[in-house]
């Protein structure tokens, strides 16, 4: 009861996207005495989308009955992600758009509003732990979402709440379906990766860059053996889309040449990788060499590794070879559950 009555002085801004999460998220601490007030952001500008979801996230605060604020960051949005993902793609590399989003949006222009209305915590719906200090685990591993939040500055690591993170995403859907006037929430699809990414990544380029550009298959020694239909098709690791003369066993994309639009091909062992450099660090650590593991990609093991930090930049050496790394993608450090820091790929 004590601790109910303190949290009625706190104030907390929760992201209210009109999904099942979010919904929960705001119950939830409104049920534990916080005074909850909703936010809802304009992000991308896919047709139909916000008209959709605004009236979601209208009814999801209705309900639970908190003001909900809207926040049109389109412009933002477009500079600091959308942009930046056409602009990686171009450069032959592999974005991950929603890294950037939680720092630069969700963690950074959301946190400008919650001081804006006198908020004391910012909240949203991911799944993901923290102490203050460092991130952690979900819970509930199948839907963690840690590898994602690895760039947000971790001076705001104290004003974070995560009502999710030691649910289940089954317990989440249980609540919501127990709740008469929610049960609409608890049956509606899972959202995709990319918000605005509705088919497939080459659809959204089209609209921007010229991705249907022929060009030369090679191989590791500069052979030409085939040919492919244009370069921002292909990632690492990428096996399908493009011909090799004679080949008699699977190839892959070894490596990606905007300039000449042409993309390198390898067997299979030819993708392992035993060293990795990242650039533009963001540790919640201060140490400058340890061991420690890492992902490299989302929904991928972390392997072991030693580490040594010299101007910024992450010297990895892997204790396991690792199948296709990409550069552009993100690569996070774990301590057994928690998040010690991580950095974008720039060299494999």
């Amino acid at each position: 009861m004590t601790e109910e009555v303190n949290n009625m002085k706190k104030k907390v801004l929760v992201g209210m996207s009109g999904g099942v999460d979010s919904t929960v998220s705001a119950l939830l601490l409104k049920e534990e005495g916080y005074t909850v007030e909703g936010l809802y952001m304009k992000l991308h500008s896919k047709p139909g989308y916000h008209e959709i979801h605004l009236a979601r996230a209208q009814k999801a605060a209705d309900y639970v009955g908190i003001k909900l604020h809207v926040l049109d960051l389109q412009d933002i949005f477009n500079k600091e992600v959308f942009q930046p993902f056409i602009d990686t793609y171009a450069q032959g590399k592999t974005p991950n758009p929603c890294a950037l989003c939680n720092r630069n949006l969700k963690f950074g222009e959301m946190i400008k509003f919650a001081d804006i209305i006198g908020a004391d915590y910012l909240a949203t719906g991911h799944y993901i732990k923290t102490d203050g200090e460092y991130f952690y685990q979900a819970e509930d591993d199948t839907k963690d979402q840690s590898y994602f939040l690895f760039y947000v500055a971790k001076e705001v690591l104290p004003r974070l709440l995560f009502p999710l993170g030691s649910r289940h995403k089954s317990d989440i859907k249980r609540i919501a379906a127990s709740i008469e006037g929610l049960e609409s929430f608890a049956a509606q699809a899972e959202s995709s990766e990319i918000c605005f990414v509705e088919t497939t990544y080459t659809d959204v380029l089209k609209k921007h860059v010229n991705v249907d550009n022929v060009g030369e298959v090679l191989d590791k020694d500069g052979n030409v053996v085939g040919e492919h239909k244009g370069y921002m098709h292909y990632t690492i690791g990428k096996r399908k889309g493009f011909t090799v003369k004679g080949a008699h066993e699977p190839h892959f994309v070894l490596s990606i040449n905007p300039k000449t639009n042409q993309i390198v091909v390898g067997k299979k062992e030819e993708l392992e990788c035993d060293s990795v450099v990242l650039d533009n660090l963001n540790m919640f650590n201060i140490e400058k060499e340890f061991d420690t593991t890492v992902k490299l990609r989302y929904r991928t093991k972390a392997v072991p590794c030693h580490v040594k930090i010299e101007n910024n930049k992450a010297y990895l050496t892997l204790k396991e070879s690792v199948l296709g790394v990409a550069v552009g993608q993100a690569a996070v450090f774990y301590d057994d559950d928690k998040l010690i820091g991580g950095g974008w790929i720039a060299q494999v």
